[in-house]
């Protein structure tokens, strides 16, 4: 995933699908592609940053990247990656906007049955068909809320990064108003209108996202959610319903503890 060069750029298909794994604690590097891309892990649990936000891909979801944004991948956990890079002229019709979606199981075993073709595989046959259902089910894939906008505002984009460094920091929003110098009333008026949610609401995005990186990344989730504030896993578990809903319930159906485990 370096660069496009290494993507096949003399095959001409609508859909190139490739497998990949990474160790855990490795990452892709900040790179690009000429096409689009879509990213899945059949294992795992990636963290995909740009200049404009952050986004959690845990397994059973996908990462939609259009053309030519800049990215970073994370790996949190053994990453087993299925990925595919769509034509311009197919990713046109496609979101215009980086997201999480959910992957249906169509989906990713479409992706799983083309990463084993070759990348010139006959757009008549098996290839082809395999192909045309990736494009359909990405086009109907829902988005997810695992994702953290970045606010343009410099003030704003100030907080937002020494939270993502520290999700567990004290301050409130009123020692947030403080620390960049504006008003509380413009620090929650100019988050909402440049993340599309409020502060308070990217807050608790972060801590339950970053639990989820370190869940992954082999800490009991009960310490996780510790690590970002919570004060009890039971405390965790309804803020990620309240906030995440279904989406989270599929996470936390993936990451279930074993029996007799007190994560």
């Amino acid at each position: 995933m370096s660069s496009e060069p290494a993507h096949y750029p003399d095959v001409d298909r609508p859909v190139i699908a490739m497998a990949k794994e990474f160790a855990a604690n490795t990452r892709t590097g900040r790179h690009g592609h000429v096409r689009a891309q879509l990213i899945h892990a059949i294992e795992g649990l990636m963290v995909a940053t740009t200049d404009h936000g952050t986004w959690v891909v845990p397994p059973g979801f996908a990462l939609w990247v259009p053309p030519g944004i800049r990215h970073d991948v994370a790996m949190h956990g053994s990453v087993s990656m299925r990925t595919v890079y769509v034509r311009s002229a197919e990713a046109a019709s496609l979101p215009d906007a980086i997201r999480v979606v959910a992957a249906s199981a169509l989906l990713q075993a479409a992706l799983v049955s083309l990463s084993a073709d070759p990348p010139a595989y006959d757009e008549r046959k098996r290839g082809g068909h395999l192909a045309a259902l990736i494009l359909d089910e990405i086009a109907r894939a829902p988005a997810t809320p695992f994702a953290l906008p970045v606010p343009e505002d410099q003030r704003l984009a100030k907080l937002a990064r020494a939270l993502i460094r520290d999700p567990g920091a004290a301050l409130d929003i009123n020692g947030w108003a403080d620390e960049i110098g504006v008003s509380r009333r413009t620090l929650t008026r100019l988050f909402r209108a440049q993340t599309g949610i409020s502060f308070g609401t990217w807050r608790r995005r972060l801590r339950l996202m970053r639990a989820l990186e370190r869940s992954a990344d082999g800490t009991p989730l009960a310490r996780a959610a510790a690590g970002v504030g919570y004060r009890s896993l039971p405390a965790f578990r309804t803020m990620a319903r309240k906030e995440f809903g279904a989406d989270f319930e599929a996470v936390l159906g993936s990451r279930r503890p074993a029996k007799g485990s007190h994560s």
